[in-house]
């Protein structure tokens, strides 16, 4: 099968680009309803090539991370993505079904129904934090879908993007999927192509340049964007368990994790027991020094090592506490940071109005719980709420006046890789949603049918208007006017 590797063209990327879309789009045209046989045969051979290559993947993703732990990997970039296409795989014969829809009582005996039809060229931009899972997930929405798909990969992930493009070149041809990556040095030429539908992961800065591009072609777009999700911990929590699981959202890849805990909320009282667990626990799973353990992931770069070090240095300035987990040399190790905690924390410091995406957690403590929910409320919506309660009555309360993408409850982030639920953000922290059946639909048009009875008579509402059927049928359905408005 052919490769989809721009180099063995004579032209420039962009062209290159622009001539796959054409033929995507040409080959969609000729075939624009693969059949439920195809789709899922495409799903399985997928489901193939990734358990194939999980090694591979693995290895790659490290090498691009400088270090990453293959564990990792394989449980949240390898693992989440066969636990997808398995789901899709089991449930595609019953969301591809036209579904019956009851007509209105004055067209009763027609028929109604929906069929949920393939939009046609998907765009899908991934970034480098799971290059694996943020790519085959939406992949595997838009085939599950009967879609077309070209991926954008990050220019952080060079192996990762050439394992990816030899994987999935083995069984689609490049008029069905296309992989791009570093090569596209202006992500814009790929965001201006006319797709019948965007997939982006990533900041709410970038967002907003996706979204105003999509806008020239009335591309619609998911866009999943992170942002500060909070885990709030409440009063009668224990205050272990709650550490133990907070601290494991934010060490697990280093803390790049759009849903990873990005600051926690605890009572004034038990702040010190929740730091002195959190580095207990932090302790208990990578040790006293993570610099060479191999658990313990890499920061990406040396750039994104610096961003995080610029946030923890300006809130010092401004009067926070910073507490390592564990030993920490930064000169020697720039990108192998343990979890650092942040106390004294205000809204004037950038770690409480940038998402961090990194091995720091701010704790905030508050007095009551209506200060606790009032604090998440005025601030952006986040991707996804922590809620730590064994109380019924606060955790509706809770669920009731906040809002979020998701939540998980006494724990982080599981609710993000439990593909028959959607997962999508609100807000600031995105729009839109796929996994199982939303993504399904997301990437999906929803055409109404309706079928008219061959003896239906639809001619009754044709003028000249006022006969005698007509005014029964206006005074049955509308009633009386209100002859006081006049």
């Amino acid at each position: 099968m052919k490769s989809t590797d721009p180099n063995q063209y004579n032209d420039s990327t962009n062209a290159y680009m622009e001539r796959i879309f054409i033929k995507q789009v040409t080959s969609f045209k000729s075939f624009p309803y693969p059949s439920l046989a195809y789709r899922r045969a495409k799903l399985i051979e997928l489901r193939r090539q990734i358990l194939r290559y999980q090694d591979i993947i693995a290895k790659a993703i490290s090498k691009d991370f400088g270090f990453r732990s293959i564990d990792d990997s394989k449980l949240m970039d390898i693992l989440s993505s066969v636990l997808e296409v398995e789901h899709a795989i089991k449930h595609i014969h019953r969301w591809i079904r036209p579904i019956k829809r009851t007509t209105e009582l004055l067209f009763k005996f027609n028929s109604l129904h929906i069929e949920y039809q393939p939009k046609g060229v998907i765009g899908v931009i991934v970034p480098w934090n799971f290059p694996v899972y943020l790519a085959l997930g939406p992949l595997i929405a838009s085939i599950t879908a009967g879609n077309r798909v070209m991926i954008k990969l990050s220019e952080f992930t060079p192996n990762t993007n050439k394992v990816l493009r030899e994987m999935l070149s083995e069984i689609f041809l490049e008029d069905e999927v296309a992989i791009f990556g570093e090569e596209i040095i202006d992500p814009a030429n790929f965001t201006n192509l006319p797709f019948n539908h965007i997939i982006f992961t990533g900041s709410p800065a970038v967002g907003k340049v996706v979204m105003r591009s999509a806008s020239e072609n009335l591309t619609p777009v998911t866009l999943e964007l992170g942002g500060k999700s909070p885990a709030l911990v409440t009063p009668d929590y224990p205050i272990t368990d709650a550490a133990k699981r907070i601290i494991h959202g934010k060490s697990v890849n280093s803390g790049q994790i759009c849903v990873a805990p990005d600051y926690a909320l605890v009572p004034e009282s038990k702040i010190s027991e929740f730091i002195l667990e959190c580095k207990n626990n932090f302790n208990k799973m990578y040790g006293q020094n993570v610099s060479k353990n191999p658990d313990y992931t890499s920061i990406i770069n040396f750039r994104h090592s610096q961003r995080i070090q610029e946030i923890m240095i300006d809130a010092k300035e401004k009067g926070a506490e910073v507490i390592p987990c564990s030993e920490y040399n930064f000169l020697e190790f720039p990108q192998r940071m343990p979890v650092h905690i942040v106390l004294n924390c205000t809204q004037e410091m950038r770690i409480m109005r940038e998402e961090i995406f990194g091995p720091i957690l701010p704790v905030v403590g508050y007095k009551n719980l209506n200060e606790a929910i009032n604090f998440i409320k005025n601030n952006e919506r986040p991707l996804a709420l922590y809620l730590f309660t064994h109380n019924s009555k606060e955790r509706d309360q809770i669920l009731k006046q906040t809002h979020s993408g998701g939540v998980t409850i006494n724990d982080w982030g599981w609710h993000a890789i439990n593909h028959d639920a959607p997962f999508g953000g609100t807000g600031n922290s995105g729009m839109g949603s796929y996994h199982g059946i939303e993504g399904f639909r997301e990437l999906s048009h929803a055409k109404t049918i309706f079928k008219r009875h061959r003896f239906f008579p639809t001619q009754l509402f044709h003028p000249p208007y006022g006969r005698w059927l007509q005014k029964l049928i206006i005074k049955f359905f509308l009633k009386k006017s209100d002859s006081n408005l006049e």
